[in-house]
């Protein structure tokens, strides 16, 4: 694992609690991120079988997530403004999920995480490791959509050439369906709905051959030099891409507002064939009062593991979290809430050094 140095300015900046100028974009669209809607995470029946890793082992450089100061100047404690109470918060969050050198113990293979307002790394572990991405690819599935302008009002009809016939996985989408393309494009998101997604790419001109190679003209433009695409699911463990690449795709996912919309809308409700269907997020955190998510995809096949990726705001900041191949269930969203404690309470660390180096409180 790398912890990078720039952690320490980033949590100086977290302290004052201000948005540092970089993405304008990401900045002005926060007070929109946030959805008021309830969140069910959809109950997804996935066997887990784990593939080996092929990584390099992460290093760690540079410095440590700064510790809380007690300043003892001419034998005398100052006294930080902050109440005891809050010191011993701070004290039970730092083991909370972090090793002897305050680094969070993430669970994940691969990740990445970074402030998107100015690019700067706060941690990553196998960063450069090419591997399968499953349903994150449709994020690049949702903007190739999106720059082809194609009117959100047209009604596809889901036809057995979207059923999946490589896994054999499961669909509430029933053959026969017909939705409106903006529908298709928010199950596709949300809940992730494989035929959804193939039929977005089915009814793109030129076909799904077309829809692929714009995948990958797009991919080529936002400079994600390890990524790949086969197809619009996620289905095809030939999608490939890297944690690093991630990063950069889920930032530029960030700038269209349906996508940041329906990847976190935490449920829906679609007319299927006559009968009313709820649809749920795949990622339960969308709907919790403790965040402020922006960009949410999950994705999932044996080859890539679960994975989760994530604009999301904290402590006033826009961050893009990157898991990957996290074993279990419930791994990567664990990882996701081991990454905004270890954040939040290295913050807190560092108001209670600032307030020890101005003094007792007068």
């Amino acid at each position: 694992m790398k912890i990078r140095t720039t952690v320490l300015t980033l949590l100086g900046v977290f302290a004052l609690n201000t948005v540092v100028p970089g993405d304008a974009f990401a900045a002005a669209h926060h007070a929109s991120s946030k959805k008021s809607h309830t969140a069910k995470a959809a109950p997804k029946v996935e066997k887990a079988e784990k593939v080996a890793k092929s990584s390099k082992s992460g290093k760690a450089r540079g410095s440590k997530v700064a510790k809380a100061a007690e300043d003892k100047p001419h034998g005398r404690k100052v006294a930080a403004h902050s109440s005891r109470h809050a010191q011993h918060a701070v004290a039970a969050a730092s083991h909370d999920g972090v090793d002897h050198e305050g680094n969070p113990q993430l669970q994940s293979a691969a990740f990445m995480v970074a402030d998107q307002a100015t690019g700067n790394v706060l941690l990553e572990k196998n960063s450069d490791t090419v591997v399968p991405i499953a349903s994150i690819t449709k994020l690049m599935t949702a903007m190739v959509v999106l720059d082809a302008r194609l009117s959100l009002n047209e009604t596809l009809t889901v036809t057995q050439d979207d059923v999946d016939t490589l896994r054999n996985s499961s669909s509430h989408v029933p053959v026969g369906t017909e939705l409106q393309r903006d529908d298709m494009l928010r199950l596709a998101l949300m809940s992730s709905e494989n035929r959804a997604a193939a039929s977005l790419g089915r009814n793109y001109p030129g076909g799904l051959p077309a829809f692929v190679v714009a995948m990958n003209r797009k991919a080529a433009a936002l400079g994600l030099h390890d990524t790949r695409f086969s197809d619009s699911t996620g289905l095809n463990s030939a999608n490939v891409s890297s944690a690093r690449d991630l990063v950069k795709m889920v930032s530029a996912a960030s700038r269209y507002p349906l996508i940041r919309e329906f990847s976190t809308t935490a449920n829906y409700v679609v007319s299927l064939n006559g009968r009313q269907r709820q649809f749920n997020n795949t990622n339960s955190l969308v709907g919790s009062p403790n965040w402020q998510i922006g960009v949410s995809k999950t994705g999932y096949i044996n080859e890539s593991g679960k994975c989760l990726v994530m604009q999301a705001w904290m402590l006033n900041k826009p961050m893009i979290i990157v898991l990957l191949d996290s074993f279990g269930r419930f791994t990567r969203v664990a990882d996701a809430q081991r990454v905004k404690r270890w954040l939040e309470s290295a913050a807190m660390q560092q108001k209670l050094a600032a307030a020890g180096r101005h003094g007792p409180a007068t």
